[in-house]
């Protein structure tokens, strides 16, 4: 598989581009982008063929479930089987932004996403080329960080193509992402868990969750 690595202004992404990368996506093939966390891959998570192109991708194991990223609560809650009030009262307060969120999924979401837990890791990005993505294909998109499993995160599209050459269809190069990666929370069970600090700390999470 040839990589094709294309520029794009992250601030105003240009239309055409965008279409680009987005035909790609139709195709159930794998885009790499840049987000206001980290270099992500994207793709469709309604299509196996994509899924697995996501998995191959970065070498990353089966069980594993692959976040998505979505264009606001409302599609959220398309994708969960339920929500609670600690979904809303988080999603209120730090989307769009750097905190992903894991929810029970719904049955349209492939088992194979879920890394087969029946459970969905949902963000809404503050990430222009990812919001307009996600506007042009109506949909939510596969997005897990652009680099090869227990390999460092890449922080420009000429780090992704460097890695992951011959691994994905396309990098959109929008220079340097200086993130720290998002946050992730599960509240799937009856005590909300952080699974992973990153751009928002713990106690700010707590603080929003604490009891009133």
């Amino acid at each position: 598989m040839a990589t094709d690595l294309v520029e794009i202004n992250a601030d105003d992404p240009q239309p055409d581009v965008l279409e680009r990368a987005a035909a790609t996506i139709r195709r159930g093939k794998v885009v790499a982008i840049p987000t206001d966390a980290l270099y992500t891959l994207v793709a469709d998570p309604f299509s196996l063929r994509a899924v697995t192109g996501v998995f191959h991708a970065k070498g990353r194991e089966p069980h594993r479930s692959l976040p998505i990223l979505v264009r606001d609560a409302m599609m959220a809650e398309d994708l969960a089987s339920e929500l609670n009030n600690r979904f809303f009262i988080l999603t209120r307060r730090f989307w769009p932004g750097p905190l992903t969120i894991i929810v029970p999924a719904s049955a349209k979401i492939p088992l194979k996403v879920t890394g087969n837990t029946g459970r969905l890791a949902l963000r809404q990005s503050r990430s222009l080329v990812a919001n307009k993505l996600i506007d042009l294909l109506n949909q939510p998109l596969i997005s897990t960080s652009a680099n090869i499993s227990s390999r460092p995160t890449c922080h420009s599209g000429i780090d992704v193509f460097g890695m992951m050459d011959g691994r994905v269809d396309l990098v959109l190069d929008g220079g340097t992402c200086a993130g720290a990666g998002a946050t992730t929370v599960d509240i799937t069970e009856p005590y909300w868990r952080l699974i992973k600090e990153g751009a928002i700390p713990e106690k700010e999470i707590a603080e929003c969750l604490k009891p009133a």
